[in-house]
């Protein structure tokens, strides 16, 4: 999959897909509908997803809590699991904010990335203060001579699948819902920082993550497995949070600690998969009782991810 982050001065090669036009936070199963659509629309096209980096909520409202359920990477490299060809990521700046939607299609959709057809969901908006909407895309693309195609909604007993809903599970404390929404365990992925060393000193080291840009998930224990550099997968504990046991402090962080492991992670990116929600986070009454407490959750956790069908992430 080719990443491009501009729309001008395109070589052929990178131009003329079928584009799914969309923010695809999560590339949840909703996403891989839409990119199905857009396949079965023009089979003879390249497949091709035009998105924005950063995500535009979070440059008109820098201020909000991190919401993000992919970050760029991490969205590459679902969206390319997905059969994608073309990711056209381009960045949203105060200039990009300023293009209005004809201009939109005409500039970018048409003389930059001569896009053949365009697929996308039904609530799609776009351009200068969301200006346009599904119905002047189909107008103006017609004009054009660009396919259009409109996604029809795709959802489960519970209802359409979306990334809103996705982050409403995760942050009720249901990874496993999540699963069952993205279609493979939801994770963090960064890289390993310094931190305190305590768990060192109790028994169970662990290996601290900023949560970043990413969404803060419920508070608490949870069974992970975490990915390391080298492609292999390890099964651990992990608790998100402000750890109130220990700091005084109000960032929260990832905690991982990886069963049967020695190594130094220090500056390594992983990327960490929730399975299942154990237990909301407390504060105990000293080191003892937090040292077989987490002794408890690293059983429960073993237990748990031992059950996984073979094969799981």
């Amino acid at each position: 999959m080719r990443v491009l982050r501009d729309w001008r001065g395109l070589p052929d090669a990178a131009r003329g897909g079928t584009v799914a036009l969309g923010n695809f936070d999560g590339v949840h199963l909703g996403h891989a509908h839409v990119l199905r659509t857009a396949h079965a629309a023009r089979p003879d096209a390249p497949r091709a997803v035009l998105t924005f980096e950063p995500h535009p909520r979070e440059f008109f409202r820098p201020d909000d809590p991190p919401f993000r359920l992919t970050l760029s990477g991490e969205r590459a490299a679902a969206l390319a699991a997905l059969g994608v060809d073309l990711l056209y990521e381009l960045p949203f700046d105060a200039a990009f904010s300023e293009i209005t939607a004809a201009r939109f299609v005409s500039e970018v959709l048409h003389d930059g990335i001569s896009a053949k057809h365009l697929v996308c969901g039904p609530d799609f908006a776009f351009g200068h203060r969301r200006g346009g909407d599904v119905a002047f895309l189909a107008a103006r693309a017609e004009a054009l001579g660009i396919g259009l195609t409109v996604a029809t909604p795709f959802g489960d007993a519970s209802g359409p699948i979306s990334s809103s809903t996705i982050r409403r599970v995760l942050q009720d404390g249901y990874p496993e819902r999540a699963t069952a929404l993205l279609g493979r365990p939801w994770s963090i992925v960064g890289t390993v920082a310094h931190g305190d060393a305590r768990g060192r000193t109790i028994g169970f080291p662990t290996a601290n993550i900023p949560l970043g840009r990413h969404l803060e998930p419920a508070r608490g224990v949870y069974a992970v497995t975490a990915r390391l550099p080298d492609g292999s997968v390890r099964s651990g504990v992990a608790n998100i949070g402000r750890r109130p046991t220990v700091s005084a402090g109000t960032e929260s962080r990832l905690e991982v600690h990886l069963f049967d492991f020695a190594a130094d992670l220090y500056g390594a990116e992983l990327a960490v998969a929730l399975h299942a929600f154990l237990r909301p986070e407390r504060r105990f009454a000293g080191l003892e009782a937090l040292r077989a407490q987490i002794a408890q959750d690293a059983a429960a956790a073993r237990d748990l991810l031992d059950r996984l069908p073979r094969g799981s992430p």
